[in-house]
């Protein structure tokens, strides 16, 4: 069996869908047979193929010899991404201005200036549009070399209203760099951090923002970009902080941005869908169950509407989207049970976007999973998600989720009886909770009450539970120990053990008193 081997040109076959393969075909023979096309040979034995295997090639198609290969597979691959790029330009609109740059330079070039001049002004509008600054800064400047080369008779006042134009746009890009250079980088905190753990975390999050955001302009003089990155910045600084009013608030501002200009939902769905994700997160944090369902039922037929034009990308974020939405609607109605039906699609899908999907989506999951399995009481299968979590090799990424992961595999072996492994397992939970300076209030007392446990008569256990519940719940009015119970309602669990019900059974009721309490202020509201 051949050695599997990561070419660059079967990867690219492998991801195209049958309307591109169908192009493709279309376009490579236009003005030619498929006879006289070794390349298109090439490609059908490639798409065929399961793997990438040279021998296969050179038997099937014989024509081709071993030192043609290299320059065959590279044509084969320019050919692709032209056919890809003439099939997508009406779908990217940053395309279709790119070609029409290419049409002004191609008439400049034959020395028609003043039809370029007009293909850059329709280009120029098309990127007003579309807000693409950078290329509408490239257009100006080719602009600016015809008029100060070349006589073109245009209007008084043109050479300052380009370097007007020129200005005002540099600028622009200049804030839409720092902004998204600086969402990058709170980003990139949160991946590594989690949520702020102490006044520490919380001050050096705080600073970096009022920092680096000090001398920007006033919202209302910022563009579409501008405005996105400066929404996303927030929603990372309120998200580390846990700062849900304000998590709310900017994810809300992000999702409205889009949805006032139609054109960019289309234009940058990625981008949109990932205020949609944080709008719904925010909904869940909030206990916000109404307007969670309502968010989430409009995304789906959004996507559904448009799933003819969603390209990979788009697709991988919106499964992991949707899917993270739909376990935390479970978690708030404590259906456990209904939610694990979800498991299998999520399997199948996890497997799908295998290429697309990165490690800290797939470890999410993963705990996610593991906490509707432990809701419903299948501790079995708990374990099983929060083996795979403890086994990934992640590094330094997502601590807090790691850390969760393993006080949630105690909880689970605990439940299970298996308290010979426990001893054993404490331990390691606390070398690693030191290794990563994570230990918690909540963690250090779950710890303790853990060791204690295995030694304690069974009638004295519910007392316990008890008292450990108190002291949870006194360090639940802690800002720094609420990321505790964001991945772990351990609450719940504590109160299930004290009253002798389910986890599930005493979710259900709290939400059911949740809603039967917001019935009641929208009455008094409405009277």
């Amino acid at each position: 069996m051949p050695t599997p081997i990561q070419d660059n040109l079967f990867q690219l076959i492998k991801t195209l869908e049958k309307a591109e393969k169908r192009n493709f075909r279309l376009y490579v023979t236009r003005n030619q047979s498929n006879e006289n096309l070794k390349f298109l040979h090439l490609f059908d034995i490639l798409d065929k193929s399961k793997e990438y295997d040279e021998a296969l090639i050179f038997k099937k198609v014989p024509e081709i010899k071993k030192e043609q290969l290299s320059n065959l597979k590279a044509h084969l691959y320019k050919q692709l991404l032209t056919s890809l790029r003439l099939l997508h330009k009406n779908k990217n609109a940053d395309i279709d201005i790119r070609e029409h740059l290419d049409y002004a330079k191609v008439l400049y070039n034959k020395g028609l200036y003043i039809q370029s001049l007009r293909i850059l002004s329709k280009a120029k509008e098309m990127a007003n549009v579309n807000h693409q600054n950078f290329l509408k800064l490239e257009i100006i400047e080719f602009e600016k070399l015809i008029e100060s080369r070349h006589i073109t008779r245009a209007h008084d006042g043109r050479a300052d209203e380009l370097a007007d134009e020129s200005r005002a746009t540099m600028q622009r890009l200049m804030n839409t760099s720092r902004l998204s250079n600086l969402s990058l980088q709170l980003y990139g905190i949160y991946l590594q951090m989690g949520h702020a753990k102490n006044e520490e975390d919380w001050q050096r999050v705080n600073d970096f923002l009022v920092v680096n955001t000090a001398d920007l302009p006033p919202l209302s003089m910022m563009g579409f970009f501008e405005k996105v990155y400066f929404f996303q910045c927030h929603v990372w600084q309120s998200y580390i902080a846990q700062n849900w009013k304000n998590y709310y608030r900017y994810a809300y501002k992000w999702v409205e941005l889009f949805e006032n200009e139609s054109i960019m939902k289309v234009n940058d769905t990625s981008l949109y869908l990932k205020g949609v994700h944080n709008l719904l997160n925010a909904l869940y944090m909030a206990l916000d169950h109404t307007r969670l369902s309502t968010i989430l039922d409009n995304t789906e037929k959004y996507l559904s509407k448009h799933a003819d034009v969603l390209d990979e990308n788009t697709r991988t974020l919106a499964f992991h989207h949707l899917y993270s939405a739909k376990i935390n609607k479970h978690f708030l109605e404590g259906s456990f049970t209904e939610g694990v039906k979800l498991v299998p699609e999520i399997e199948a899908q996890l497997k799908e976007f295998s290429k697309t999907l990165d490690e800290h989506r797939i470890l999410i999951f993963y705990y996610k999973i593991a906490c509707l399995y432990f809701g419903s009481g299948n501790f079995d299968k708990a374990i099983d998600y929060l083996n795979k979590i403890i086994n990934l090799k992640t590094g330094n990424l997502r601590t807090d989720i790691q850390c969760f992961a393993r006080m949630l595999h105690l909880i689970c072996h605990y439940e299970k009886g298996h308290f010979a492994l426990l001893e054993y397992l404490i331990k390691s939970v606390y070398r690693f909770l030191s290794k990563n300076g994570d230990m918690s209030g909540v963690m250090q007392e779950v710890l303790k009450f853990l060791k204690r446990a295995l030694f304690m008569k069974q009638k004295d256990l519910k007392n316990e539970f008890a008292d450990l519940k108190l002291k949870l719940e006194q360090l639940a009015q802690s800002p720094y120990e609420r990321r505790s119970f964001v991945y772990l309602d351990i609450i719940s669990w504590l109160e299930s053990k004290v009253n002798g019900k389910t986890v599930e059974a005493v979710s259900k009721k709290k939400f059911l008193g949740r809603e039967l309490q917001h019935v009641r202020l929208a009455e008094i509201h409405k009277n």
